[in-house]
């Protein structure tokens, strides 16, 4: 799961676009990297840590495999493989969906089960999640793989906020407490809030209920300290992983003491300059002399 660390690296990536989405919002940078850690928290630090380019990071940033069962699970289209392939482009959807698994579960092991079964395939896309139910109003999205980039997924997990935040009855609010973005969230998460239950709504993973864990995250979003000013850099090389910067940073310091030693030895010169060329100058002085005391 997600550490200070891997805060600092989603904002060390994607900060400066958080910053530009959510102007003129009461939502802060690490509101939206709390929603990041809640999401999909378990795929992406793990692939960051192995090395992998933020393009590729965000390609694989896909999840929720459970289907519809007779004692409950999926509610929602598409309950199932079935459901999909009768959708208009369903079996594209399918193929995407599938792939997608595949691929993430050559990285993350607990997803290796699922990857397993030929029937299973992803519900969520995006480092934010947008749900497959959306497939049938926005199929483009999915089958253009615009989850992959990270401004159109930033721009659906904003406008999902302000819909939870207008839900809520704040819309005109400027800002916002820790308390009342954990509460814009649970409305993200189950499209309402109920303030008699406090930070005990949304999904609930067998430990914890969706609030509470986003308001754990909000706080360790906050923990992780990213000046924007050092975000400058292009994302894939901000992803280097920590040895390969160390690395980069000696080759660096080892190629900066000529350099030094070179700016040291130039006023030598000049000095050694300025000598020979009064060494230069004092003869004919001598000589002028001898030469005045040689007249008559």
């Amino acid at each position: 799961m997600p550490n200070a660390q891997d805060a600092f690296w989603f904002k060390s990536q994607f900060q400066p676009a958080i910053e530009k989405a959510i102007a003129g919002t009461p939502f802060s940078v690490d509101m939206v990297t709390a929603f990041a850690c809640q999401e999909t928290g378990e795929i992406w630090p793990a692939l960051r840590r192995q090395g992998l380019p933020t393009s590729r990071i965000l390609e694989l940033c896909v999840g929720d495999t459970i289907d519809a069962s007779a004692t409950g699970g999926r509610r929602a289209f598409p309950k199932n493989k079935a459901e999909l392939l009768q959708a208009a482009q369903g079996d594209r959807m399918f193929e995407i969906a599938r792939r997608g698994l595949v691929d993430m579960a050559s990285y993350i092991p607990a997803y290796r089960g699922a990857a397993a079964r030929p029937d299973k395939f992803c519900h969520g896309f995006g480092i934010f999640q947008l749900d497959l139910q959306f497939f049938k109003s926005e199929p483009d999205y999915f089958l253009s793989r615009r989850y992959a980039d990270f401004d159109a997924a930033l721009a659906k997990c904003v406008a999902e906020m302000k819909s939870a935040l207008k839900r809520i009855g704040w819309q005109a609010k400027t800002s916002l407490s820790d308390a009342e973005m954990a509460a814009v969230a649970i409305a993200y998460n189950t499209g309402r809030y109920n303030p008699a239950k406090g930070l005990k709504q949304g999904y609930f993973d067998g430990s914890k209920y969706y609030g509470e864990n986003y308001a754990a995250y909000l706080q360790l979003a906050k923990s992780a300290r990213f000046p924007a000013a050092e975000a400058a850099p292009s994302r894939d090389a901000r992803a280097l992983p920590i040895a390969a910067k160390k690395a980069a940073a000696k080759t660096a310091a080892r190629k900066a003491v000529p350099k030094k030693a070179s700016a040291k030895k130039a006023p030598a010169k000049k000095a050694a300059a300025k000598k020979t060329s009064a060494a230069k100058k004092t003869p004919s002085k001598r000589k002028a002399s001898k030469a005045a005391t040689r007249r008559p």
